[in-house]
């Protein structure tokens, strides 16, 4: 056996030592627990894949696989020695456990919510039970799904006839709840039939025909539930129709936002707050010359409106208006390239039905009349869109609000955006109108009613919505408050309440506005003038943590201790007078 020159054997040993040490840090890194942001981003991910698989209602095997997914989170996050962790870290832990303990809340709502429309559909179990079969990748038995589906044809009819000659005691909006779950339901059915028609000869000879039936049937079905049942019209767009969620759910929603008030203590703030802002319309009124008549005053400010094809302009000027106010004073960092990059779109007059507003973040959607409009429409959309209200709130949409907002948080912390949050985004931008208020934004009577309007429109949204949530105010009494007590006019208004109600917004997003900025005032206060803090250093440190609720940026921004069990506790209101 020949062995190997001395030379070759030192270069091998040396290669085989170095090969040893890179392997050390390699099996280290493999072993190493997952940090803060990874557990977040594997939490995400899970629940979206959770989600994916089973996109469908009625299903008693999702909301099971969705509890204990998160129950197995919460004894993973139980493991991690949090006393250990960097204080960024600890804030990061205290938002997933929020997070995945208020997951697992609303999967015990959703159980509730379902088991109140089941007697609705007294069909589906057949049909989602096909649906699950497909999860587990079982093979379709051909004659067997379609003799599933002709028996969910006839199920179907059976319903109808009982629910007719009985008709349920539910409200309209259970009814619209019920048929929106038979519409999903109905979609993903058309899913697991187009995965087998036309590729698999056998399924398509067996189930063409009764699936064509069911989906008909289905669709007939929906369309019954609304009219007859809920006593809706299906065929009017313009109709307010919401589903209250009721006192216990309002609670959880709150505790998940990490907020102390109760409902009913949040409702006595906003008018509090309301009352402040009446006092000071008549105030602005008087000086316009109309005495305490805030209403007529405010009729005169609303004709003071760009001409058609020119509020694009206005609204340029007006946010180069806010830059320049903000710069003179050294409020807050403006990197030059977030002042760049903002655009300006046209809202199209479908969504100006949801939207009578402009809304905003690094496109600027502005709502205006179009050609196509009636001419009355035409002219309460102008109104509503006048030069004093929009200059009140250009700022609210661009910078500083929801254009660098969103800017910063894409550079900072960006770990955080998934605990996004209505009292952080909406609070933040809010936060600016009643800032640029104290600090004299206001040129004029005219821009102060301006101001005044959309602070008595977010008190009142405070108001409303959570009476409507509460179920004691229909959609139009919520409509009437908006025009009696703030002064929309009435399309405007009722295109507010739809949003609110039937926009896919969560039930504490209109009350987020002004509770996040009257959190966020609080806690400038308590730093900027309590702590020595600069306004600059405040306004920047509050984007770079990113989006959490309020409570939680108080904790990140302080050295208040942090511990595992972080109970809800800030009364941030108390002792503050409306200003």
């Amino acid at each position: 056996m020949r062995r190997a020159h001395p030379a070759l054997a030192l270069v091998s040993w040396l290669l085989l030592g170095l090969a040893g040490c890179a392997a050390a840090p390699a099996q280290e890194a493999a072993r190493r627990p997952a940090t803060l942001p990874e557990l977040i981003a594997q939490y995400q991910a899970d629940r979206g894949a959770l989600d994916r698989l089973r996109p469908f209602p009625l299903s008693a095997a999702r909301l099971d696989r969705l509890e204990r997914l998160h129950r197995d989170w919460l004894a993973r996050l139980d493991a991690v020695p949090f006393e250990e962790l960097p204080r960024r870290d600890q804030i990061d832990w205290l938002l997933l456990r929020n997070q995945v303990e208020h997951e697992l809340a609303r999967v015990a709502i959703e159980r509730a919510r379902e088991a109140e429309i089941a007697p609705l559909a007294p069909f589906a179990p057949p049909l989602v039970a096909l649906l699950e079969a497909r999860v587990r990748r079982e093979p379709v038995e051909a004659a067997a799904a379609a003799s599933t589906l002709a028996a969910a044809v006839e199920a179907v009819a059976t319903a109808t006839e009982t629910l007719r000659a009985e008709p349920p005691a539910v409200s309209g909006a259970v009814a619209n709840r019920a048929a929106g779950a038979i519409e999903r339901l109905r979609r993903r059915l058309a899913g697991w039939y187009r995965y087998g028609a036309g590729y698999d000869p056998l399924f398509t000879w067996w189930c063409s025909a009764p699936w064509q039936e069911l989906d008909r049937a289905l669709g007939d079905y929906a369309t019954f539930l609304r009219r007859e049942v809920g006593r809706l019209d299906p065929n009017d767009p313009d109709q307010l129709v919401g589903d209250p969620i009721g006192r216990d759910a309002l609670l959880a929603e709150l505790a998940f936002e990490r907020i102390a008030q109760t409902p009913e203590e949040l409702i006595a703030i906003a008018e509090r707050e309301l009352a402040w802002c009446q006092e000071q319309r008549r105030a602005a009124a008087a000086e316009l010359g109309f005495g305490d008549d805030w209403r007529a005053a405010q009729e005169q400010v609303k004709e003071d409106y760009a001409e058609p094809g020119g509020q694009p302009r206005t609204i340029a000027g007006l946010a180069a208006e806010a830059v320049r106010f903000l710069k003179e004073r050294d409020l807050i960092t403006i990197p030059p390239l977030a002042e760049e990059v903002w655009r300006m779109e046209m809202m199209s007059p479908e969504r100006q039905k949801m939207t009578p507003y402009f809304t905003g973040g690094e496109v600027i959607s502005i709502s205006y009349p179009t050609t196509e409009m009636a001419h009355t429409d035409k002219l309460m959309s102008m109104r509503g869109n006048n030069l004093h209200w929009s200059r009140a709130t250009v700022h609210h949409e661009l910078i500083p609000g929801h254009h660098l907002q969103g800017f910063m948080s894409q550079r900072w912390n960006p770990q955080r955006r998934p605990f996004g949050t209505p009292f952080y985004l909406e609070g933040w931008a809010l936060y600016w109108e009643l800032r640029l208020w104290d600090l004299g934004f206001a040129q004029g009577p005219e821009d102060r009613l301006g101001m005044l309007f959309w602070r008595a429109h977010r008190c009142a949204r405070i108001i409303f919505s959570l009476r409507f949530q509460l179920g004691e105010w229909s959609p139009q009494q919520c409509v009437d408050f908006l025009v009696e007590q703030v002064g929309h006019e009435r399309r405007n208004a009722t295109a507010e309440v739809r949003r609110s109600i039937q926009g896919g917004y969560g039930p504490l997003y209109q009350c987020a506005y002004l509770v996040g900025g009257l959190q966020l005032r609080a806690l400038h206060d308590e730093l900027v003038g309590g702590a020595g803090w600069s306004e600059r250093d405040f306004h920047d440190a509050v984007l770079k943590e990113n989006s959490m609720p309020i409570e939680f940026l108080r904790a990140a921004l302080t050295d208040q201790p942090l511990g595992r069990d972080f109970p809800v506790s800030w009364r941030w209101h108390e002792g503050r007078a409306a200003r």
